[in-house]
């Protein structure tokens, strides 16, 4: 952590420390990496983290109410990855960079997981930004996009301010 963010403090995030909290520990759960075949990598679980965290920023964007919120949590999920980035060693002459390429790599995931929902299945998204096109056996891809659309349902069904709290649905 920085000298100025020790002696200052950071930028008040609301409950967005909670919630991408919250988020962190979905995409952590064991079973998308057992089940699932996620590699149990760095980029495994920065990949499922991002997938978890499209699926909460789509919800909230759905209402007004989760506009503002979810800036907070992109914020958050920013200021994670570059402790992270920080923490395997990556310099502060290309941490930027990498910063970009990540931030780059979220909005696809958006992008793609949308389009998934919309056409009524995610396979091909998961292939692609989960797996990094090594496809899974058939079992683990169908476990992953069933919990997926399983979370989103439940998403779906939660009001934007208990989300917004740090609750995410089980």
């Amino acid at each position: 952590m920085g000298l100025l963010k020790r002696l200052f403090g950071g930028p008040d995030r609301g409950t967005a420390p909670a919630l991408y909290g919250a988020v962190v520990a979905e995409g952590r759960a064991p079973h998308w990496y057992q089940a699932g075949q996620v590699p149990d990598t760095i980029d495994g679980r920065f990949d499922m983290i991002a997938a978890v965290l499209a699926l909460v920023l789509l919800r909230l964007e759905q209402e007004e109410a989760g506009k503002a919120p979810s800036t907070g949590l992109a914020e958050c999920f920013i200021e994670d990855m570059d402790g992270q980035l920080r923490e395997i060693g990556i310099g502060d002459v290309v941490v930027g960079k990498h910063m970009g390429r990540m931030m780059g790599m979220l909005g696809g995931r958006l992008t793609a997981y949308r389009a998934g929902i919309a056409e009524g299945s995610l396979k091909e998204a998961l292939v692609r930004n989960l797996y990094r096109g090594e496809a899974p056996g058939d079992p683990a891809l169908a476990h992953v996009e069933a919990e997926l659309f399983a979370l989103r349902a439940r998403l779906a069904g939660t009001p934007v301010a208990t989300i917004v709290a740090g609750q995410l649905p089980r």
